[in-house]
């Protein structure tokens, strides 16, 4: 949430922040009580200086930055000190600052059908998890429709604060579809198990060795990839560029941990399914929804904030 001049960057809940005075949301432990933090030492000092006129001096930012699990004030946001890296989807699913060769010519590609979409969750369930986003993604990295990319284990930590920016180079064989990129943190084989608070599953603990937790994902439907107000079909087989922003973050990635990104064309139900066809979706019939080839080409990158 943004208040007046104060940015508030936490952990989150669907709609909102983490509920409660729990220290843990879904699988994750934060080590502490982040909402009774948020309430005392952020909304309180707010109130009073806007409706009781004391004052009091708040940073531009408040920011719990999760993997160190740490609350951190800054005075810009993103911070002034920030470097844009790019992590290239190279080839073999490698994620790496390195460019790929300008004349590699090799795509990777997957089949998406909209009769069989990739959920948000690995596991059944009633209703929407509010939760979902620190849900692990070993589901999705075994399925033939979903791409992964993810980098060697980390030597040092990666501090990304601030917006994720994606640039794909891809082409499909229909005239529309969307492409979901998840960033994750995949933790180290030995990660200690945790039993969080609350959990409906029968489970004895969450093996987190291997956990693979979505840090952010967002969506982007192909056919408004040059103007949200006029809309343009895909050529089959032609490359075509997608570029957009992801919501902020504020995550560090500890040494022995992995960055992964992962790239489908469907998130059920979070996102509506899309026919793969150019169409006014809301009118799209069970015949309209097809298959479709899609493929992400070298030069592909994934652009993290990092600072210091």
């Amino acid at each position: 949430p943004q208040t007046a001049n104060t940015l508030v960057l936490g952990p989150w809940r669907h709609g909102g922040w983490a509920r409660g005075d729990g220290d843990a949301l879904g699988n994750l432990d934060f080590g502490q009580k982040t909402s009774a933090f948020y309430r005392e030492q952020i909304e309180f000092p707010f109130f009073m200086k806007h409706l009781k006129g004391v004052d009091v001096v708040m940073p531009r930012a408040w920011v719990f930055e999760t993997g160190r699990n740490e609350w951190h004030k800054h005075e810009a946001w993103p911070p002034a000190d920030g470097k844009g890296v790019n992590y290239y989807l190279n080839a073999g699913g490698s994620l790496s600052t390195s460019a790929p060769r300008a004349a590699d010519p090799s795509a990777d590609e997957y089949v998406a059908d909209p009769g069989k979409p990739v959920p948000y969750l690995g596991y059944v369930n009633m209703g929407m998890r509010g939760d979902y986003m620190t849900e692990d993604q070993r589901f999705a990295s075994s399925r033939p429709d979903v791409l992964v990319y993810e980098t060697k284990a980390l030597e040092s930590d990666v501090r990304t604060l601030g917006p994720v920016k994606v640039r794909l180079q891809v082409s499909s064989s229909a005239t529309d579809a969307d492409f979901v990129v998840k960033l994750i943190d995949v933790y180290p084989g030995d990660a200690p198990n945790l039993r969080p608070q609350g959990d409906p599953r029968p489970a004895n603990a969450v093996v987190m060795g291997g956990y693979q937790q979505l840090v952010r994902g967002e969506p982007f439907r192909a056919k408004f990839r040059r103007s949200m107000e006029k809309p343009e079909p895909l050529t089959p087989g032609k490359v075509e560029t997608i570029e957009f922003e992801m919501p902020d973050i504020a995550h560090t990635f500890r040494p022995g941990h992995k960055i992964m990104v992962q790239v489908q064309s469907s998130w059920f139900p979070l996102v509506d399914r899309n026919p793969q066809k150019f169409m006014d979706i809301g009118k799209a019939a069970d015949a309209d929804f097809v298959k479709a080839t899609h493929k992400i080409h070298r030069g592909s990158s994934v652009t993290l904030n990092v600072v210091p």
